[in-house]
């Protein structure tokens, strides 16, 4: 329900993304409105009714969450299907950027906040997959995959590995609304979650193992 978190590799980023500045990471430090982002980019423009009965909430909590991130930017009036009795909310961006250490050292509740939000949502969709795997096509089933690999970098080595990681997955079509109708035949929205995760308090191996191993990691599919 909302994009995976991104990180600029320089100061190029999308025309329809938005980096956050203070005010923006104080206006997604909350699970709701992290959700509303996710959804309309998601479904594409939809109003409060709708989405809260998407979260389970009613719909003034959704009504607030919205004017909160509009007045933000993040979302704007779709006065096109608006009318006296609906009123229509659409995600001003696509993919949303936070990479700015300073940042989340001047707003750290703020920033914990965001990336907790962040964390639960793709724990949900996980869960939303997984209840559901045992009725999709035998296709999306044997597509599915979960796991974990353990690797001793450092910095820079677990830098250049997100960069490898984001070269393959932009050579592929992004989602979206607007193009959904001209994708190939087959073709549904596949989320790809990726984490990178130091594990400080790992213990180092303190001697070379005596012969070969195999990486660890699981798959599950």
């Amino acid at each position: 329900m909302t994009d995976a978190l991104k990180r600029p590799d320089g100061p190029r980023v999308e025309e329809d993304s938005i980096v956050l500045d203070a005010k923006g990471l104080r206006a997604l430090a909350h699970p709701v409105r992290v959700q509303l982002v996710g959804l309309l980019r998601k479904y594409g423009p939809s109003t409060a009714t709708r989405l809260a009965e998407r979260l389970g909430v009613n719909s003034g909590t959704a009504s607030y969450h919205l004017r909160q991130l509009g007045a933000a930017g993040f979302v704007e009036e779709d006065t096109e299907r608006g009318n006296a009795r609906e009123r229509w909310w659409r995600s001003v961006h696509r993919t949303t950027w936070f990479n700015d250490p300073e940042l989340a050292e001047r707003e750290p509740e703020a920033a914990l906040a965001y990336l907790q939000s962040v964390a639960a949502i793709y724990t949900l969709r996980t869960q939303q997959t997984l209840n559901a795997l045992q009725t999709m096509p035998r296709k999306w089933r044997d597509a599915f995959d979960m796991s974990d690999w353990a690797l001793r970098l450092t910095p820079e080595e677990t830098a250049a590995l997100y960069g490898e990681l984001k070269e393959v997955i932009m050579r592929y079509r992004r989602d979206v609304p607007e193009t959904a109708a001209s994708a190939p035949k087959g073709a549904e929205r596949v989320a790809v979650i990726t984490h990178l995760l130091p594990e400080l308090d790992a213990p180092a191996v303190s001697s070379p193992p005596s012969g070969p191993q195999d990486a660890e990691g699981s798959r599950t599919s």
